[in-house]
């Protein structure tokens, strides 16, 4: 998939200069996999790698108008989502918590009137479309590799790219593996 893009940007990988990567949350073995490679192309080499929060690559593509809030959120499955609060501003997307996995309904407790909810979580769990929230179909609102490349070139232009040997995928929520040895404990 590297190459074909590359190909079709006709763009050679020695021209990049930075990778960025989406962290999550998400599917734990697919953020491994893309943080990996991710990894594997900046190791030896002089590239700068960036993480990008997958929520936050969400939000940025909501269409939100400046000063509203923002909620991304996505299905966690178990009958959970992962959600995550912004603020739209003329200079971009303002956090206003950390990414979190509730239940539908505490999510749905959250949602504030004319809040722009986007994401697969109302698809999903269509009580959310019970809120006064306006929803973003999440097949004409999704967050694509060009997001995350932008929202990565932001975090650049300011100075923060990542220690690629520190950097790790945001799960949110332990891994059914984890939880199951805890229970054996």
């Amino acid at each position: 998939m590297v190459t074909d893009a590359l190909a079709r940007a006709n763009v050679s990988l020695s021209a990049v200069d930075a990778i960025a990567v989406a962290l999550g949350p998400g599917s734990f073995t697919g953020l491994r996999v893309g943080l990996s490679l991710a990894k594997g192309l900046v190791f030896g080499s002089e590239r700068r790698l960036v993480g990008v929060a997958t929520l936050e690559a969400l939000a940025a593509v909501a269409d939100a108008p400046l000063g509203a809030s923002v909620c991304a959120a996505l299905d966690a499955r178990k009958r959970e989502v992962y959600a995550a609060f912004f603020t739209r501003h003329a200079a971009g997307l303002h956090r206003l918590g950390p990414d979190r996995a509730l239940s539908p309904q505490r999510l749905l407790a959250e949602l504030r009137p004319g809040m722009v909810l986007v994401g697969d979580a109302p698809d999903v769990y269509p009580e959310l479309c019970t809120a006064s929230a306006l929803v973003r179909s999440f097949a004409a609102y999704h967050p694509r590799g060009s997001t995350v490349a932008y929202l990565g070139w932001e975090r650049l232009r300011a100075g923060q790219a990542d220690d690629v040997g520190r950097l790790v995928p945001v799960y949110v929520r332990a891994a059914e593996a984890e939880l199951a040895a805890a229970r054996s404990r």
